[in-house]
């Protein structure tokens, strides 16, 4: 009996000493994926076309991605969605399209054909402000009486911010409905606010400037483009997501013939930087909304 017994510990002690074998091998297994995870790339560069309001942020991703890709050399340039995605159609080498408005994207995705399966994100949302240069004792309140202004800084209907001005305007009746906001003319804007000069903007960057230099009176631009502005720019009012519109910033990778697979591994990486925990917090930093689906 005392002899059956031991046996009966022996093989429990036996069958034990298996279980927590096969759990440290499962643990030792987890920790090499995690450190094959982790290594860094060999050295690449990856070419990311990114909207210009993204401009300030995208320097601190790119540098908090650098902290664990430190051979990935992201070489960012920054323009207008519209013109960025005409650059790509016309052959312009591109890993990474970042755009301001889903419709450049939708457009390089379903007609173009150059959005990889699988890699298109929502990343975050945005908000249109009316500013002013602070001080400059503005009798505009908003939007409903920008043609007070005596000069409005305006970007033109393909770059998004001045498409969704253009959306907002109509939504609140100071524009007559048409099909396509983004054809509505400057001419036309200016016409319908009874006149009022309007330096039409190449981009969101150009009407940034033109307010926080004193050019214009007022302008539209992103909440996130006050970020560092916050000495000379004083916010009128922002506008209504009813207006306007979600504004969501979506990313994507673009087929890139030029690219080595080394190229396109780094840049779907990066892609996945983008909307992780680590990237919310720096952009909600610079005032964006990470609150996107």
């Amino acid at each position: 009996m005392k002899q059956k017994c031991v046996c009966v510990l022996l093989s429990a002690a036996m069958a034990m000493t298996m279980f927590a074998g096969c759990g440290n091998n499962k643990d030792q297994a987890a920790g090499e994926t995690e450190a094959a995870a982790a290594e860094p790339f060999e050295a690449t560069t990856v070419t990311v076309f990114a909207a210009k309001s993204l401009n300030t942020v995208m320097e601190e991703l790119i540098a908090e991605y650098n902290k664990t890709q430190p051979n990935v050399s992201i070489v960012g340039s920054y323009d207008s969605s519209g013109t960025l995605m005409t650059q790509i159609e016309e052959g312009a080498a591109c890993d990474v399209f970042f755009s301001a408005a889903q419709k450049q994207m939708d457009q390089l995705q379903d007609q173009d054909g150059l959005v990889i399966d699988g890699t298109r994100h929502n990343v975050v949302n945005n908000q249109v402000c009316v500013v002013t240069y602070k001080g400059r004792g503005t009798t505009v309140t908003g939007l409903s009486d920008i043609g007070n202004a005596k000069s409005i800084a305006l970007a033109d209907g393909s770059v998004p911010v001045g498409k969704y001005t253009r959306q907002a305007m109509v939504n609140a009746g100071m524009l007559d409905k048409v099909d396509d906001v983004s054809q509505i003319t400057t001419t036309e804007i200016q016409n319908a606010l009874g006149g009022v000069d309007i330096n039409e903007c190449v981009n969101v960057g150009a009407v940034t400037s033109a307010v926080a230099e004193g050019s214009n009176e007022v302008g539209t631009i992103y909440y996130s483009d006050t970020y560092g502005f916050e000495d000379r720019l004083e916010i009128l009012e922002k506008v209504s997501y009813d207006l306007t519109g979600n504004v969501i910033y979506p990313v994507a990778q673009i087929v890139n013939n030029e690219a080595d697979e080394l190229e396109q591994s780094a840049a779907e990486d990066f892609i996945n930087f983008l909307v992780s925990d680590d990237a919310k917090t720096i952009f909600q930093k610079y005032y964006f909304d990470t609150d996107v689906e």
